[in-house]
């Protein structure tokens, strides 16, 4: 099952987003064992080496951690659920201020557009 990716972005970058995304929604749970590198390279649809370098992110985000002989693990960290999910709306947030400054809208009209999404979406 080969995964769609964009070219804004460095492959392994969003598979550690997806991978963040996973554990959020509980698919993947703190102390759990990750896919080894090879089945997460087939369920992905790309090479093994990329990979290793998203699994070697995850571990210099302190996310994940390697352990000779047994595999990756997701770290047992109680605050890691609200730092990943803090980090990732602050990221989003970016995201989407940025994008509405590049078609002028102001702040106040971002903050309009907003909440008349929100009040659509109930």
């Amino acid at each position: 099952m080969s995964s769609e990716f964009q070219s804004s972005q460095p492959i392994y970058m969003q598979i550690v987003d997806r991978i963040i995304i996973d554990i959020l929604q509980e698919k993947q749970s703190l102390g759990g064992k990750m896919p080894s590198v090879r089945e997460m390279a087939i369920k992905m649809g790309v090479n093994p080496n990329t990979i290793q370098r998203a699994y070697s992110e995850l571990e210099r985000m302190d996310i994940v951690e390697t352990r000779r002989g047994q595999g990756t693990f997701v770290l047992e960290n109680d605050d890691l659920l609200d730092q990943l999910r803090d980090s990732m709306q602050k990221e989003f947030i970016e995201n989407y201020v940025q994008k509405m400054k590049e078609i002028g809208a102001s702040n106040q009209q971002m903050i309009s557009q907003l909440k008349r999404y929100l009040k659509e979406d109930e």
